[in-house]
């Protein structure tokens, strides 16, 4: 009995001390999340360079590119999910290729011919990509709904609207169509970069992680993190969006 009592105890204060580690680490994640609710946007100093060049510029491109993935912690969250529980490398090529083909032919598409959705909203749907794919990791549509979204199409579509996010923000500085299909590709191509280097980190990051005995209980409470912060996202660019309107309707 006494045994039993010892085995019990450990065990509740080994839950306890799960609890507190992801409350803690969910509060700090969000209080983070909420001061850098521009992180994804172009930074000022960028806007400028790309509103004042002409002609063609690869490698500041490419490297604007790579920058704006390797800071757009809403692509990074998405990618996180879609790799999650992806275990061969097949796996993650496939995914991640269907991501990075739907995000290239919006941003291509969108500021080549014109096609812009107001920021506000575009990044209120991927804040809700974020949730969708942290639900579907958990499990939560076959518990709910009693079915399974096809993954492939969901993660395809979504790269889709990723992509116009971004475009919606170049169309936004105006760059010069001297030069606009190479340096256009160049970006591209500095982003399925960043896509790439932020991949290997996560991969490495998840290799160690999935070897933890306790690996499956903390996949469960980071995904739940994950919804938390879509959710956060998604809010807080709907409020945006509602304050833009409030100050066209006084301008």
């Amino acid at each position: 009995m006494k045994l039993y009592r010892s085995t019990r105890s450990g065990l509740s204060l080994r839950n306890a001390r799960w609890f507190l580690t992801w409350s803690s680490m969910t509060i700090l994640v969000l209080v983070a999340f909420a001061t850098s609710a521009a992180a994804h946007d172009v930074t000022p100093g960028d806007a400028g360079y790309i509103q004042e060049i002409f002609g063609v510029h690869i490698i500041p491109f490419i490297y604007l590119g790579a920058k704006h993935m390797m800071t757009g912690y809403d692509h990074i969250l998405f990618l996180l999910g879609v790799v999650f529980f992806l275990y061969h490398m097949r796996d993650v090529a496939l995914y991640v290729s269907l991501f990075a083909i739907g995000h290239s032919i919006t941003m291509l598409l969108g500021v080549w011919f014109g096609w812009g959705i107001n920021a506000y909203i575009i990044d209120a749907i991927i804040g809700l990509s974020v949730v969708y794919k942290a639900l579907d990791n958990l499990g939560a549509f076959q518990k709910w709904f009693g079915f399974q979204p096809n993954t492939k199409a969901a993660t395809l579509i979504f790269g889709l609207f990723h992509g116009t996010g971004l475009a919606s923000k170049i169309l936004e500085y105006q760059i010069a169509e001297d030069g606009l299909l190479a340096n256009l590709l160049a970006f591209n191509v500095g982003v399925e970069v960043g896509q790439i280097l932020a991949l290997f980190v996560i991969l490495i990051v998840m290799g160690y992680w999935r070897r933890h005995p306790d690996f499956m209980r903390h996949a469960t409470g980071a995904n739940i993190i994950m919804v938390f912060l879509g959710l956060l996202l998604t809010v807080q660019q709907i409020s945006g969006y509602f304050g833009q309107l409030q100050t066209s309707a006084i301008g």
